[in-house]
């Protein structure tokens, strides 16, 4: 007995209490698992599939609205684009003192900036999935004078289900888009 007795005193000399650490041990054990639970961590199979499976619902659930968007996007800048070339051609009008026309060809799908007589400045081609719609055939020839004051148009852009409302003001000679 008197062995164990030593053993003990020692232990309390250098500040452990007995059986400290076993016990110490003992508790990581219990925290981290044995070594046979350590190495049955990880995902099962199930676990795996499960995952993909809501990522890939997550991705078509998506995918479609992404499309939608870039749709309204492409038909926001066509419009532009349209809008633009007949802004361009007012102050073009104002800036040389001459009077420009911008035709609207549906058949070659074109725009043409034509100044004084008959002159043509240049020429921009519409996209072909661009449809334009006039409520009179004169709407489609536009005349900037160069006061600033135009002959005035009301057209109607459509690019696949987006619809806009392009509107030249006869006095102002201003350019405006709206949604429909």
């Amino acid at each position: 007995m008197l062995p164990r007795a030593k053993w003990r005193i020692r232990f309390v000399v250098r500040g452990r209490r007995w059986g400290a650490g076993w016990r110490g041990r003992k508790r990581r054990c219990r925290l981290m698992g044995n070594r046979s639970e350590i190495g049955a961590r990880g995902f099962t199979l199930i676990e795996l599939i499960v995952t993909l499976l809501v990522v890939a619902v997550a991705i078509g659930l998506v995918a479609p609205a992404i499309g939608r968007s870039t749709e309204g996007v492409r038909a926001r800048a066509e419009v532009a684009g349209f809008s633009a070339t007949l802004r361009h051609a007012r102050e073009q009008a104002i800036t040389t003192r001459q009077q420009h026309t911008v035709v609207v060809n549906l058949i070659d799908r074109k725009l043409t900036v034509v100044t004084g007589e008959d002159e043509v400045r240049w020429t921009r081609a519409f996209p072909a999935r661009l449809t334009i719609q006039a409520a009179t055939p004169s709407a489609l020839t536009i005349r900037f004078h160069p006061q600033g004051t135009s002959s005035g148009s009301d057209l109607r852009l459509t690019s696949g289900a987006v619809t806009y409302h392009v509107t030249v003001d006869a006095v102002t000679g201003r350019v405006r888009n709206q949604r429909e």
